[in-house]
């Protein structure tokens, strides 16, 4: 007999001066072996700050490069995650982009908001450090630039500033030797978006670990010999230094593309440091890439495991004022029936953080209107910026979210147009099992205690443990008996006790 190939996975990072490919495998140890890594320097984000759009030349220099990421990832019949970050983002013609990507490379890209940029970076960085251990990560890429502060490698704040060292230098032309009349322009401007982006102080040291390339480029400039991190007086010092060379000079130092944006790059490092209150900063080796490959190999090993999920959708609730005692009641009665009916909805183990979101935030449409609240909820949920959801698995939450009440998610209903098959079959499992969960709580007043699930032929059995009479409840979930029989071929019994 022999023994399934290992499993290979693939990172593929489209960001504003490079395109990047990373292959891996996961270890028992949980660490990961590189097999292959590439970069295409094909500058993505070249002229889209100034004009909004990615040219046709660019774009399709760009999808050259990952039509042939495309083919190595099928030749390693690896598991993929491709992002897009700032440049992709923001540009008009993003649409058309992804399309292409779809079409021409075979390739999923996702554009990711700049707060999933900021926790795949955490991930990236932090990834085996000590569960205790509080830590800061800063990235400046070439259009933005994201923050983070975690407890071991779990972020407790994520934070994206809409400048990065491409940006800022093309919006004051600062590729060659800088007055000091501008250089006040650029750290006021700095200065600026970092206090309307960031918090006053994130909790964690007043040092920082810094993953990008143009803090490597800054920080192995400005700090002392034979470190690897610089102090903020140092990077002050260094901005001086470098505004003052032309960029013949600097291209002696840094290669001809970091010297025309490390000027505008050591200016956001010292923005950060002293916005932050940060006495360091740190040069690491790892970033978004290794994020994306840590998060892959957890979802292919515990895909239940990250809590960070359910703390992101649960933030997002409180935004708009959900009732939390409701949402949290419904997402533990529904993945207890997820937990004991897997036997019957054979769903993959990844589908039931789906549930678990959609569970917390069904009733977040109650923040526009109570009236057709499900729909607004679908709005919302598929609008947010929930970090550990791909743009795929936050739309399918959103059709789950948006079937917990009135039309029921049946084959062909329009609620359902733009799945595919397999994600029609996920949304009516799913929605089914969260119309009974929420059913159980219909009063709002969290009556029943517990509930245990079975399935007996052709019965489920639903057992409730109830702390208080749970008539309406009853009730509600005998209207989703039907339903539940269509979905899953069964029948549907309950039965109540005390306790």
């Amino acid at each position: 007999m022999t023994s399934p190939a290992p499993t290979i996975l693939a990172a593929i990072d489209v960001g504003t001066n490079a395109v990047r490919l990373e292959l891996a495998r996961p270890e028992a140890d949980g660490s990961l072996a590189l097999l292959h890594q590439e970069r295409d320097p094909t500058r993505p984000g070249e002229g889209v700050f100034a004009t909004g759009a990615i040219p046709r030349e660019v774009a399709n220099r760009l999808l050259s490069t990952l039509r042939r990421y495309g083919a190595l990832c099928r030749r390693h019949q690896a598991r993929v995650r491709a992002v897009a970050t700032s440049a992709v983002r923001e540009a008009r013609n993003r649409d058309e982009i992804v399309e292409r990507a779809r079409h021409e490379a075979g390739l999923e890209l996702e554009v990711i908001s700049g707060r999933e940029e900021a926790r795949l970076i955490c991930l990236g960085v932090l990834h085996g450090a000590p569960a205790t251990r509080r830590s800061i990560v800063v990235d400046i890429g070439g259009g933005s630039t994201e923050v983070a502060s975690a407890l071991g490698d779990r972020p407790e704040t994520l934070s994206s500033v809409a400048l990065g060292a491409v940006r800022l230098t093309e919006l004051f032309g600062a590729s060659g030797r800088i007055s000091e009349r501008k250089l006040g322009l650029l750290r006021s401007f700095a200065d600026e978006a970092v206090a309307e982006a960031l918090p006053k102080r994130l909790p964690g040291p007043r040092s920082a670990l810094g993953s990008s390339g143009t803090i490597h480029a800054v920080v192995g400039y400005a700090a002392s010999a034979g470190t690897a991190h610089a102090t903020r007086r140092q990077v002050t010092r260094s901005v001086d230094e470098l505004a003052r060379m032309g960029l013949s000079e600097r291209r002696r130092h840094f290669d001809a593309r970091r010297a025309e944006i490390v000027v505008a790059g050591a200016v956001i490092l010292e923005s950060l440091m002293r916005g932050l209150g940060l006495e360091t900063v740190t040069a690491v080796d790892r970033g978004l890439r290794d994020g994306l490959l840590v998060d892959l190999m957890r979802r292919t090993r515990t895909p239940d495991d990250d809590r960070s999920v359910s703390a992101a959708a649960a933030a997002f609730g409180e935004r708009f004022g959900f009732d939390r005692a409701h949402g949290e009641q419904v997402r533990r009665l529904a993945l207890r029936l997820f937990d004991d009916l897997a036997g019957l909805h054979r769903l993959p183990a990844s589908s039931r953080r789906l549930l678990e979101v959609a569970a917390l935030l069904h009733d977040v449409g109650h923040s526009v209107s109570y009236h057709r609240h499900h729909k607004h909820s679908q709005y919302l949920i598929q609008n947010a910026d929930l970090p550990g959801l791909t743009d795929r698995e936050r739309e399918i939450v959103a059709r789950i979210a948006r079937y917990h009440r009135r039309s029921t998610p049946e084959r062909g209903h329009s609620g359902l147009a733009g799945l595919s098959a397999a994600e029609v079959t996920t949304v009516r499992k799913l929605s089914t099992l969260l119309r009974l969960a929420d059913a159980f709580d219909r009063s709002h007043h969290q009556p029943v205690r517990d509930l245990r699930a079975r399935t007996d032929g052709r019965v489920v059995e639903v057992r409730l443990r109830a702390r208080s009479p749970c008539d309406l409840e009853l009730w509600d979930a005998q209207h989703e008996a039907l339903l539940f029989r269509r979905v899953f071929a069964r029948r549907l019994q309950m039965k109540t006790t005390r306790g």
